[in-house]
């Protein structure tokens, strides 16, 4: 462990998760946009549904850790909603089952701490017709439709409404996008930046609503070693160092 602690945001999920520091991914801008703020820690497991999320919820959660997260972002639904296997092998969880499943995770995460936040991100949409062209030569064929998908992403905001959980309905923020099917998407599944950027722009939109104590909003933490000094760069006119902390500059999206 490296000092000084900051406030941990973890992000727990399937490959949406686990992905999300490639091709521009949201994790990645959260990354940037909370440096020096927040570490953001993944912990995102491709081709999980909430089942085996359950297995392993005390280990990658244990209650007994000595420093517990200030939020966790938690995604799982998209492989939950694909269509059953005759094996019985395969991601598919029953709705109702997958509503239990995401009510225990959400649980156990509320009791890690009095001050651990939660936010749940629904089912998002998926391009059908480029998931079928791509269709893998080492997988069976396994259903994934828009229709399952909302099915679930709807069942999960409800169930966020019911315990008083935060909860971004992915499904239509995607689609408030009119080039979502070609834009959002690196494989009709996973997220562009495109998509990455629509994903960001609602957790920042949550985090800056939420009436929470501590605010999580990044312009309201505090900025690590953030003090004057005379080693900074030097001011046009040579008077004096600016303290260059909270510059932004870099960004080609100026996030609010």
């Amino acid at each position: 462990m490296v000092g000084p602690a900051r406030p941990q945001f973890v992000l727990f999920g399937s490959s949406i998760v686990q992905y999300s520091f490639s091709n521009g991914g949201w994790g990645a801008t959260l990354a940037d946009i909370y440096a020096r703020k927040a570490d953001i820690f993944v912990r995102g497991y491709t081709c999980w549904n909430s089942r085996r999320a359950l297995e392993v919820l005390d280990q990658v959660f244990p209650k007994d850790a000595s420093t517990q997260p200030s939020l966790v972002i938690v995604y799982f639904g998209g492989n939950d909603s694909m269509g059953s296997h005759p094996s019985g092998l395969g991601p598919h969880v029953p709705l109702s089952e997958y509503v239990e499943n995401m009510r225990k995770i959400a649980t156990h995460i509320k009791g890690l701490s009095d001050t651990t936040r939660i936010i749940f991100l629904s089912s998002p949409p998926v391009n059908e017709d480029h998931i079928r062209e791509n269709r893998s030569i080492y997988l069976s064929e396994l259903h994934r439709s828009n229709e399952q998908c909302q099915r679930y992403s709807e069942a999960l905001i409800e169930l966020c409404r019911e315990m008083d959980l935060k909860v971004i309905d992915l499904y239509s923020a995607i689609q408030k996008r009119e080039d979502w099917l070609t834009a959002c998407f690196t494989d009709g599944i996973h997220f562009s930046a495109e998509g990455s950027n629509i994903l960001v722009e609602e957790i920042l939109k949550v985090l800056k609503e939420a009436d929470w104590e501590p605010n999580l909003h990044w312009k309201s933490m505090p900025t690590e070693f953030a003090e004057d000094s005379p080693y900074y760069m030097v001011s046009i006119d040579g008077t004096k160092a600016l303290n260059g902390s909270d510059w932004t500059f870099h960004r080609k999206i100026q996030w609010d």
